[in-house]
């Protein structure tokens, strides 16, 4: 008996997918806490990448002045969200529902719908307008619950990041200790290629959000678009999605700009997102994630259709991490010399 378990301490691939299927399994029977866990982890990541960046270049800053001014901060956001931009919010909304019926409501759309119904059964439409109402119906209901998972992470990621010193020192007795020693290096090790993986390449996505959620305000505010702010936040969280948030966004852009200015703003809006799809794919995706794994587009939509599947809206962001991250713990990364063989042959 002893044997057979030093030879599989021992035994470190063996291992690591025991300790793999462990977490798996933890993390499903956690799974009503996801929102929570997914935030924290994504709170603390940007926290302590800005204590380094700010440390960085002032040495002596204490970590906890880093960690304190910048949750005064955040709390100062969340103050004007609430009382300045959510009412302006709303305002914009309701101004773009009301602009998308009376598009409903023209002759255009009536030739339109009678030239859709040629092609697909009223069955159909019906049971898509159906799935439609379910989905607006689970996403009004579970806002109250992402916000306390929203308030319960920042509480947590500030508790972490306040201690941060305290924390890594006591985190690392784990690793020292004597019977479970294997174990607690199995998870570090998965830890570490988690956050190298996961937290970098949700951290580029973020960026090139920013970037696309830019372009496409200022391609809207030159085109004297109507309720910018709320386009310019649909836009920023349908980014959020690689490769296909940007694809997604032109139909409610496009039923906006035909409700403002006819055909002739849906063929602007079309051009503006094709251009911004192609500064995604060509500029900022290789500027943000050179180091990391380029999926082809096939697989990204893959990745996205079987994470939504099973993860529901959370997995259209962070489906393509959490692959990328079983690609790097399965050693499965193109290098810079297979991609020049690549080019060479």
């Amino acid at each position: 008996m002893n044997t057979a378990w030093q030879k599989f301490k021992d035994n470190v691939p063996l291992r690591r997918v025991v300790v793999f299927l462990l977490i798996v399994a933890c993390l499903y029977e956690m799974r009503a806490m996801m929102n929570t866990i997914l935030l924290t982890f994504i709170f603390t990541y940007v926290i302590v990448h800005l204590i380094r960046l700010v440390q960085r270049y002032i040495p002596k800053m204490p970590t906890g002045i880093i960690v304190v001014v910048t949750y005064l901060i955040i709390l100062a956001l969340l103050y004007f969200v609430i009382t300045v931009y959510l009412p302006m919010l709303v305002v914009q909304i309701s101004k773009m529902v009301k602009s998308v019926m009376v598009f409903y409501e023209s002759d255009e759309s009536l030739r339109l719908m009678s030239y859709v119904t040629r092609y697909i059964s009223k069955s159909e439409l019906i049971e898509q307008a159906k799935h439609a109402m379910t989905f607006a119906f689970h996403t009004a209901t579970n806002i109250g619950t992402l916000t306390i998972a929203t308030f319960m992470s920042l509480i947590l990621s500030f508790f972490y990041t306040i201690e941060l010193k305290k924390m890594r020192e006591f985190s690392s007795l784990f690793v020292k200790s004597g019977y479970l020693k294997w174990l607690f290096e199995d998870i570090c090790y998965f830890g570490k290629k988690f956050t190298n993986t996961f937290g970098v390449v949700l951290e580029a996505q973020f960026l090139i959000a920013i970037c696309n959620t830019a372009l496409t305000m200022i391609g809207l505010a030159i085109m004297r678009m109507p309720q910018i702010v709320a386009l310019g936040l649909m836009v920023f969280i349908l980014s959020l999605v690689p490769v296909a948030g940007v694809i997604i966004s032109l139909i409610p852009l496009s039923i906006v700009g035909y409700s403002v200015g006819g055909i002739r703003y849906v063929i602007y809006i079309f051009i503006m997102i094709m251009i911004i799809h192609a500064v995604e794919a060509y500029v900022l995706n290789p500027k943000f994630m050179a180091s990391k794994t380029e999926l082809p587009i096939f697989y990204t939509f893959l990745v996205l259709l079987v994470a939504e599947h099973f993860w529901g809206s959370w997995g259209l962001i962070v489906g393509v991490p959490i692959f990328t991250f079983f690609l790097d713990v399965l050693g499965i990364k193109p290098t810079k010399k297979s991609k020049k063989k690549a080019v060479l042959k």
